[in-house]
C-alpha cells in the first residue's frame, strides 16, 4: 500500500478524491458494515440503481425520461448517518511549513477525505463540520454525489490554503461542540478530529458529554506530533516558542523542562483518556506522523469486531 507520503507526491493536493479513494479501496474497504434496514414513508432523494438490489423502488417515471435506473432514496434507509467534526483553529496548523503538507490539519483532511469515501461506499450518510472559535461550515449528513462533491470541495480549498492560513485563530472547542450537538438532531456517529488544545479539560469533557446525552455515538481522534508536542523533542539550545493560538511567546531550553513537561502531558492526556472511556466514547492517539490510512484501519478494524 501507498504511504500517505507518497500519495500526496503523486497527486500535489490536487486530487483529494483520487486519494482517498486509493487508501480506502486498497486497505480500508470492508471493514464497517452498514446493513440496510428498509424504507420510511418519508421520501427524501434519488440515487442510482445497484445491480442485483430489488426493483421494487425503482422510479419508473425517472427512467422513462433519463433512461437511467434510479431508486427512491427515504430517509431511515441507511442505518448510520455520520458527521465528521475538523478543528480548523491556528494550533491544527502546526508544524507550520511552507506548503502546508505535514501539518495537524493537513492530516485530519486526509483522514476526513477517506472516511467520507469510506461512508460513501457503504451507503451510509455523512454530513461535515469545520470549526475553531466558531462553526465556519456546517452540512447536514446526506447520501447525494452532489453533497459528497461539495464535502470534497470544502476539503480542498481549506488544504490548499492553509499554507496562507493567518495565526491567532483560536479554539473555543467546548463552546463549538455544544452547538454542533444542539445543531445534530437525528442520532448519529459523530467523529471528532482536533488536538484537544483547551484552557479547561473539564468543559471539553462535558461538552463531549453532552454529544452522548443526546444519543449520539462518539469518536475522539486527537491529533498530536508526538516528537515535538508530547516528547519536546527540540535542538538543546534556548528556543522561542510562540502560541499559534494567542501569539504569546516563551523562551527557554527544552532539555532544562522536558522531563516534567512530558510527565505533565502524558498525565493529561490520560485523565482525558479515562473520562472518554467512563463515557464510553472511543479515543484515538493519533501521531501525524505515521500515515493516516495506518491510523484509521486499524481503528476501523477494532470496531469491525464490535459489529
Amino acid at each position: 500500500m501507498q504511504t500517505l507520503q507518497q500519495i500526496i507526491d503523486i497527486e500535489q493536493f490536487n486530487n483529494l478524491e483520487w486519494i482517498a479513494t486509493q487508501v480506502v479501496e486498497g486497505f480500508i474497504a470492508g471493514t464497517h458494515r452498514s446493513p440496510f434496514h428498509g424504507f420510511s414513508a418519508e421520501f427524501a432523494e434519488h440515487r442510482l440503481y445497484n445491480q442485483g438490489e430489488s426493483t421494487r423502488h425503482i422510479d419508473w417515471k425517472l427512467f422513462a425520461r433519463t433512461d437511467k435506473f434510479f431508486v427512491k432514496q427515504y430517509n431511515e434507509e441507511t442505518n448510520l448517518r455520520c458527521h465528521i467534526l475538523l478543528d480548523t483553529s491556528s494550533s491544527m496548523l502546526f508544524p507550520m511549513e511552507k506548503n502546508g503538507k505535514g501539518s495537524k490539519l493537513s492530516f485530519g483532511i486526509y483522514c476526513t477525505a477517506a472516511l467520507t469515501h469510506l461512508l460513501r461506499r457503504q451507503r451510509d450518510a455523512v454530513g461535515l463540520t469545520l470549526f475553531s472559535d466558531g462553526i465556519d461550515f456546517q452540512t447536514d449528513a446526506r447520501l447525494t454525489e452532489s453533497h459528497i462533491k461539495l464535502i470534497y470541495s470544502q476539503l480542498n480549498q481549506l488544504l490548499i490554503s492553509q499554507s496562507k492560513a493567518q495565526l491567532n485563530r483560536k479554539t473555543d472547542l467546548s463552546q463549538a461542540l455544544h452547538t454542533i450537538a444542539d445543531n445534530i438532531h437525528r442520532r448519529s456517529l459523530v467523529v471528532l478530529f482536533s488536538d484537544l488544545f483547551t484552557s479547561n479539560q473539564d468543559e471539553l469533557v462535558h461538552a463531549i458529554e453532552h454529544l452522548k446525552y443526546n444519543k449520539h455515538e462518539v469518536v475522539v481522534f486527537q491529533l498530536t506530533d508526538c516528537e515535538h508536542e508530547q516528547n519536546l523533542k527540540f535542538k538543546n539550545r534556548p528556543i522561542k516558542f510562540v502560541d499559534m493560538e494567542t501569539g504569546e511567546t516563551i523562551k527557554l531550553n527544552p532539555n532544562e523542562i522536558r522531563q516534567f513537561y512530558q510527565q505533565q502531558m502524558a498525565k493529561q492526556n490520560a485523565t482525558l483518556r479515562t473520562r472518554c472511556g467512563q463515557l464510553n466514547i472511543d479515543f484515538v492517539e493519533a501521531d501525524i506522523n505515521q500515515p493516516f490510512a495506518d491510523v484509521l484501519s486499524a481503528f476501523l478494524i477494532k470496531r469491525s469486531r464490535c459489529f
